[in-house]
């Protein structure tokens, strides 16, 4: 990254570690608000999920102390060993989470399963992050997941299960952290009844929801001071607790009170471990939202402020309980001295508000990722903020999970049982982690098969023991994320299925080139002045959908453009590497391919942009062809094949076309000079409806260089003039039925399940921002 202008540079290395210590830093603070809200929470329900049932039978100061004992641990191991110290190091371009290591897999091994890649992609800087495969090309392992699209497909699907049980805890985490900051008013006013609490908690949830469509950035400046006084809030009562009632509990960080436990309790404790598991909800937003921070800042944050708070919270309250064996209910809330419950307990509940913030926002990532990757249903996704990249809200996504986050409140009134659904989401999220890590370990970072067998083993060894007893209560709650997963699984490979099909369709049923150059430059129809962009998911070839429409029209655009917009397995593809321009046929055909890139984690940008880029890289292709003998052949049968990249630093320095920006006041003349009243009046009214669309006109003008090939010079004219004469975007109106010697499960799949969730999504022409006014859409039925 280069240097601001103004700022100066510090020569001295020692200033250098310095000023990335203090921006680390910087970037801890404000990790506390985003990433730790759900973990710093946990204290609020642990130890009232761990005693319910049989263990109360076993309630006494040997068995408070194994629970802490235990806490520990696996605080030591789950979040500190395994997260902080390897998974956080697996980062893709600097993000993290399951798609990121999705897709860190898909590049150094041939396991994706979008279907428009190409070549050139593998050119991309991003594409090239990490280790280079070439040395593991042999690899066995490798060429055996290579080989079957089985096995591909079922880690698809590993990965998209482990999405939904993140989009589980968008639902769940509201739900359980605001109705135990809630719980809190039984402790002070026993009046209220559980009714009561439970309104008041549905009405937080519902202002939480409501308050999303502002964007995070409007609040997220008080995120980080509230987790920071919460934790030190839970440190205070947790030393003061501790010192207070029972030091002896310092002795329980040792093991050996583990296996008092175990030994005293026995299955009833193996059962416990269920609400063990809920100290370390949250754990997986430290990899999950990477991409806003480093990796040192967060693991600052972790090692030297949460994990010694959570540590000390924890023991305080084990000292509280091991004197007061009846107070296991609220055992949080009644371990707070009386002078400060009150403001501990707003504080509370501002807490839990903001940790659910982090997961919802986290939510909104996921299904925008699993969209980028083909995996999921057209929605609309609205930037919250101009500064912060990557803050987002989908309407539609929100209010689903608003209304299943309230029905599990009302529907469960209480934190145990919705704990039991919570810790099962998060423990198989950590499952599916380990599994896409210990791949990673071997295929990215180039490490012995032993040593990714032995993370695999010992992390899953520790995760099955508590997955083991998270589904023990299945029957208790732990239903719901199951139920979840599996409906947004389904809608999610549903989508992938009938996407990969109709694109198969559309791959097996291209135009032929030869047909095309058989009817000449005109393709033996009339060419009217214009450019029309013909949009298609092939990277490569002519869509069905133009000869659909040139047999049934007589006449098309002067200049034709077939857009492929697509998403390639990296989070962000640079500005400067978006465009893949090309030719389709000869030059007097004036027919062109041009190919826009994003990664998953990419904005779509605004449409008019596009349309002065387009045309500015088109002509920077046609110059450069004329003058690089490389972008230029004689083959008459690989016109549809050279492709060149055109960045939009060379577009700037560009002397192919002159560009020049004027205010929209001429829009008018235009109108007028459109021979078709009723296209006038339909045109004012658009514009007097739509009047944000009308915000610049960009006029391009051929630079007046002698020295330019007439041919060249005469192409470029009539690019120009086809832009002035308005662009036309053609689609697809596609509709997909499975064919008749289909098997049965495959028409219920494409004809009722794929169907309904084209007719419910937003539709392709909505999703990439294109004009009404100028859209023209093509039907066409595809038998898959």
């Amino acid at each position: 990254m280069e240097p601001e202008a103004g700022i100066p540079i510090p020569r001295n290395p020692s200033s250098l570690s310095w000023v990335n210590l203090s921006k680390n830093l910087i970037l801890a603070y404000q990790s506390f608000g985003v990433v730790y809200g759900d973990l710093s929470t946990s204290p609020l329900y642990v130890y009232t999920s761990i005693f319910k049932g049989k263990l109360l039978t076993h309630l006494n100061e040997d068995a408070i102390f194994g629970a802490f004992s235990l806490i520990f641990w696996t605080l030591t191991l789950i979040p500190l060993l395994k997260y902080v110290f390897i998974v956080l190091s697996a980062d893709d371009n600097g993000e993290g989470g399951t798609f990121a290591l999705y897709s860190l897999l898909c590049r150094h091994a041939k396991l994706s399963l979008l279907p428009n890649q190409q070549a050139a992609d593998e050119e991309l800087s991003a594409y090239k992050y990490g280790p280079s495969s070439h040395t593991i090309a042999s690899s066995p392992l490798k060429r055996f997941l290579e080989k079957y699209k089985r096995l591909r497909t079922a880690l698809l699907i590993v990965v998209l299960f482990g999405a939904c049980m993140v989009i589980g805890d968008g639902v769940l985490t509201p739900a359980i952290s605001v109705l135990s900051a809630v719980s809190g008013l039984k402790v002070a006013e026993s009046k209220l009844n559980n009714g009561e609490l439970l309104l008041i908690a549905c009405v937080i949830l519902v202002g939480l929801f409501a308050l999303q469509h502002f964007g995070t950035h409007r609040v997220a400046f008080m995120f980080a001071p509230v987790v920071i006084i919460w934790l030190v809030s839970i440190f205070s009562i947790g030393l003061y607790n501790t010192i207070s009632w029972n030091p002896k509990v310092i002795r329980a960080l040792s093991p050996y009170y583990i296996i008092k436990f175990f030994r005293e309790t026995g299955k009833d404790g193996w059962i416990s471990l269920g609400g063990i598991l809920l100290s370390i909800t949250g754990t997986e937003a430290m990899f999950a939202d990477l991409g806003h921070f480093t990796a040192l800042s967060i693991r600052v944050a972790f090692a030297f402020v949460i994990y010694p708070c959570l540590v000390v919270q924890y023991m305080g309250q084990a000292a509280f309980l091991s004197q007061h064996l009846d107070q296991t209910p609220r055992s949080f809330f009644e371990s707070i001295p009386d002078p400060v419950y009150w403001p501990v307990f707003v504080i509370a509940t501002l807490a839990a508000i903001v940790g659910s913030q982090a997961v919802i926002t986290a939510t909104f990532s996921i299904i925008k990722q699993c969209h980028a990757l083909g995996c999921f249903p057209r929605v609309k996704v609205v930037h919250t903020s101009k500064h912060i990249y990557g803050q987002i809200y989908i309407p539609e996504i929100n209010w689903i999970l608003m209304i299943l986050t309230l029905a599990i409140t009302i529907g469960f009134q209480d934190t145990t049982m919705i704990g039991n659904a919570y810790g099962l989401a998060c423990m198989t999220v950590m499952f599916v982690t380990t599994f896409l890590m210990a791949l990673v370990i071997i295929f990215v970072w180039q490490k012995s098969i032993f040593l990714a067998a032995a993370f695999l083993f010992l992390f899953w060894f520790i995760e099955g023991v508590y997955l083991s007893a998270a589904l023990m209560k299945v029957p208790q709650g732990g239903w719901v994320p199951l139920v979840l997963s599996f409906v947004f699984t389904i809608v999610m490979y549903v989508w992938h299925y009938g996407t990969r099909k109709k694109y198969t369709f559309d791959l097996h049923n291209k135009v032929s080139l030869k047909w095309l150059l058989g009817l000449g430059p005109s393709l033996g129809i009339v060419r009217v002045p214009g450019i029309g962009l013909i949009y298609s998911e092939l990277a490569t070839g002519v869509p069905a959908i133009f000869s659909h429409f040139v047999t049934n029209l007589p006449a098309f655009h002067n200049v034709l453009v077939f857009v492929c917009v697509k998403s390639v397995p990296v989070p962000y593809v640079s500005s400067d590497e978006r465009f893949l321009i090309g030719r389709v046929c000869p030059r007097p055909y004036r027919m062109y391919r041009c190919i826009v890139r994003y990664g998953y984690k990419d904005i779509h940008r605004d449409i008019g942009d596009f349309e002065s880029q387009l045309i500015q890289s088109i002509a920077e292709f046609i110059h450069r062809e004329a003058v690089e003998p490389q972008f230029s052949t004689s083959e008459s049968s690989s016109f549809d094949g050279r492709m060149a990249v055109i960045s939009t630093k060379t577009l700037q320095s560009s002397s192919s076309l002159m560009v020049s920006e004027q205010e929209d006041v001429d829009v008018g003349i235009s109108i007028q000079s459109s021979k078709s009243p009723t296209l006038q009046s339909l045109r004012l009214v658009y514009d007097d409806e739509n009047p944000q669309i009308r915000k610049r006109h960009v006029r391009f003008h051929l630079p007046s260089s002698p020295g330019m090939d007439p041919a060249v010079r005469e192409e470029l004219k009539d690019l120009i003039e086809a832009k002035e004469a308005g662009v036309a975007y053609i689609l697809g109106h596609s509709y997909v039925k499975a064919r008749r010697s289909s098997s049965y499960l495959k028409k219920i799949v494409i004809d009722i399940g794929y169907s309904f969730l084209r007719k419910n999504c937003r539709g392709p022409a909505v999703a990439l921002n294109i004009p009404h006014i100028s859209l023209i859409e093509v039907g066409m039925i595809y038998h898959v």
